[in-house]
C-alpha cells in the first residue's frame, strides 16, 4: 500500500508524462483564429460597447451551434442565471433545488432573486444532481397544493430545479425533465461549463425553460467576461433581452424605461472576442478529447486513481479534465494537491460544498453521502486544449 507523499508523488509523475515538465495553470485561453482582426475592427470602428455587429453575430452563432432559437448574450455566466430564473417565475421566499457540488454562482443567482437556495444530492456518473433521491427526498416533504409544490417543512414554495453540467459532463436530463414535470418544477439548466456537451445529440442548456452558459477566461471559449441566456420561447427570449439592457424602450433621443432593468448586456469588443473563439471550438473540444484519452491511458496502471469520462449517451466537452480518488485515498488528497501545486502542476480540489459556506448554512437541503465524498475525492488537472499539442 502506498503512502499518501508516494501517491502524489506518481500523480505528478504520470501528468507531467504527459503534458510536459513545464509549469501549467488550470486552464488557459487559446488565440490562434480571428481574434486580433475582430477587435482592432471594434477599436477602429469605435463600437466597443453594448451597440456593433457583434453582438448580434454572436448571439446568432451561439443559437446555431447549440441549436437553441434564440441566445442573448451579457455580460458573465451568473447575470444569465440571475434572468433566467426571474424569468422562470422565481420570486422572493420561494426555494430553488441546485446542488450543493456546484460553484458559488449558482447559489448567487438564486439569492439576486430574493429565493432560497435548497441543497440536494449528486451522483457518481454524471456528477450531477440526482434525480431519483430527489424524487423519493420530494414526496418525504413536500406536497402539491394548488398548482405548486410546498415544501411542508418551511411553508415555502419549491419554485424550480437547477441542474448544473459539472466540469462539463452532462446530467441526467431525461430524469430531471420527468422530476419536474411531475412535481410541477420549471427546469433552468446551468450550463455555464458545457459548452459542446450533449446529452443524446441534444446541447446541453436547451432542454429547459431557459439555459444559460459562461465564457469566463477559463472556460472552453472565453470573451474575457461574459455569459448567455439560451430559451426556445420567442417572447420570453425578447424579456431577456429587454430587461438586460436596462429595460429601455427604443427611441431615437428619450430615455423611457418601463420596468426594473439590468445593464448586464455584452460589449460589443467582448462579443468580437466571442465570435473568434467559436470559429475555434471544434479544434478546441477535439484537442480537449485527445488530452483526456491520454490521461485515461497514464491513469490505468494507477490503482485507485481514475479519470472522470462523459456518461452513457453523453458527449462531454471535457472542460476540466478530474481526477477521482478511491475512497480508501481519501487522505492523499491535499497531499497530492500540495505535490502537484509545488512542481508546478497546477491542480484544484472541488468546490467547497455549498451548503458549508456561511451565507448558506441555515438553508434547506437533504442528505448529501455522495456529494460530501466527491467534495474530498474530485481533483482537476491541466485541462487546457493547447495541451494536447504538447503530447507525442
Amino acid at each position: 500500500m502506498l503512502t499518501d507523499i508516494e501517491v502524489a508523488n506518481l500523480v505528478t509523475k504520470t501528468i507531467q508524462g504527459v503534458i510536459g515538465t513545464s509549469p501549467t495553470i488550470l486552464h488557459e485561453p487559446k488565440f490562434v483564429g480571428n481574434e486580433w482582426n475582430y477587435l482592432k475592427e471594434c477599436l477602429d470602428t469605435g463600437f466597443v460597447s453594448s451597440v456593433g455587429k457583434f453582438v448580434d453575430r454572436f448571439e446568432y452563432e451561439l443559437a446555431s451551434y447549440t441549436k437553441s432559437k434564440y441566445a442573448i448574450a451579457v455580460v458573465n455566466g451568473t447575470a444569465a442565471l440571475h434572468i433566467a430564473l426571474s424569468l422562470s417565475g422565481v420570486k422572493p421566499g420561494d426555494e430553488v433545488l441546485i446542488p450543493s457540488l456546484s460553484f458559488v454562482a449558482t447559489a448567487n443567482a438564486v439569492t439576486y432573486c430574493g429565493a432560497i437556495p435548497h441543497f440536494v444530492e449528486s451522483e457518481t456518473v454524471h456528477l450531477g444532481i440526482d434525480a431519483h433521491k430527489i424524487r423519493e427526498y420530494l414526496k418525504s416533504i413536500a406536497e402539491i397544493k394548488s398548482g405548486q409544490l410546498v415544501n411542508r417543512l418551511s411553508g415555502r414554495v419549491i419554485r424550480a430545479v437547477v441542474p448544473m453540467h459539472t466540469f462539463g459532463h452532462p446530467v441526467q436530463l431525461e430524469e430531471l425533465l420527468k422530476l419536474a414535470h411531475d412535481f410541477n418544477l420549471v427546469l433552468v439548466e446551468d450550463a455555464a461549463e458545457s459548452l459542446g456537451s450533449f446529452y443524446h445529440g441534444k446541447h446541453t442548456g436547451t432542454f429547459g425553460l431557459f439555459g444559460t452558459l459562461s465564457f469566463n477566461g477559463n472556460k472552453t471559449i472565453t470573451t474575457g467576461g461574459g455569459g448567455a441566456i439560451l430559451t426556445q420561447d420567442e417572447a420570453l427570449a425578447k424579456h431577456a433581452k429587454h430587461i438586460t439592457t436596462t429595460a429601455k424602450i427604443p427611441h431615437s433621443w428619450d430615455y423611457v424605461h418601463d420596468e426594473i432593468g439590468y445593464n448586464y448586456r455584452m460589449p460589443n469588443i467582448n462579443a468580437a472576442l466571442g465570435c473568434a473563439q467559436l470559429e475555434s471550438l471544434p479544434s478546441f473540444l477535439e484537442s480537449k478529447r485527445i488530452l483526456f484519452h491520454k490521461y485515461k491511458d497514464a491513469f490505468q496502471s494507477i490503482d485507485s486513481v481514475s479519470i472522470m469520462e462523459e456518461p452513457k449517451n453523453c458527449k462531454s466537452n471535457y472542460w476540466l479534465q478530474t481526477l477521482r480518488l478511491g475512497d480508501e485515498l481519501k487522505t492523499a488528497r491535499d497531499s497530492l494537491l500540495k505535490n502537484t501545486n509545488d512542481n508546478g502542476v497546477m491542480t484544484r480540489p472541488c468546490w467547497r460544498l455549498l451548503h458549508t459556506l456561511e451565507p448558506f448554512k441555515n438553508s434547506p437541503k437533504m442528505e448529501m453521502n455522495v456529494a460530501e465524498s466527491l467534495e474530498q475525492t474530485l481533483i482537476n488537472i491541466p485541462s487546457s486544449s493547447f495541451l494536447s499539442s504538447l503530447i507525442v
